[in-house]
């Protein structure tokens, strides 16, 4: 067995979440908060029902200070392209919130059939997990 690559799956669970875990985790009432790391323009166009718009440029100890830090902040943003989420995610943890990262973002939300919230809202679809 590589000891490396049973830490980096370990490590990468730990640490990152798809569509399906965060929507079950939300729907089962978990501690989780999902976190737009994008402008509040794109946030207003489109985002996860129910998610804190908290733009990655703004986030410091003054613009947190009223998040509740029992909770995990699951960060995203558009999608592969974009690491609106990572920064995010990188500025919570040193802020000494627990985080995670939305594989896909937005664009994987979406693909997997969640719905969306905003004036461009995807309606959603029946979400069938193929994992």
């Amino acid at each position: 067995m590589n000891v490396d690559q049973l830490n980096h799956y370990r490590s990468k669970l730990a640490f990152e979440m798809d569509s399906w875990d965060v929507h079950e985790a939300l729907s089962n009432g978990e501690r989780l908060v999902v976190v737009d790391g994008r402008t509040a323009e794109a946030y207003a166009r489109e985002h996860v029902p129910g998610a804190l718009n908290l733009p990655h440029r703004e986030i410091d100890a003054e613009s947190t200070a009223f998040l509740d830090r029992s909770r995990i902040y699951v960060c995203y943003c558009d999608g592969i392209g974009c690491n609106a989420s990572t920064k995010t995610a990188l500025k919570l943890l040193e802020l000494g919130f627990e985080v995670r990262e939305l594989i896909g973002g937005l664009d994987w939300w979406k693909r997997d059939g969640y719905p969306t919230e905003g004036d461009r809202s995807h309606p959603g679809e029946e979400a069938v997990c193929g994992c």
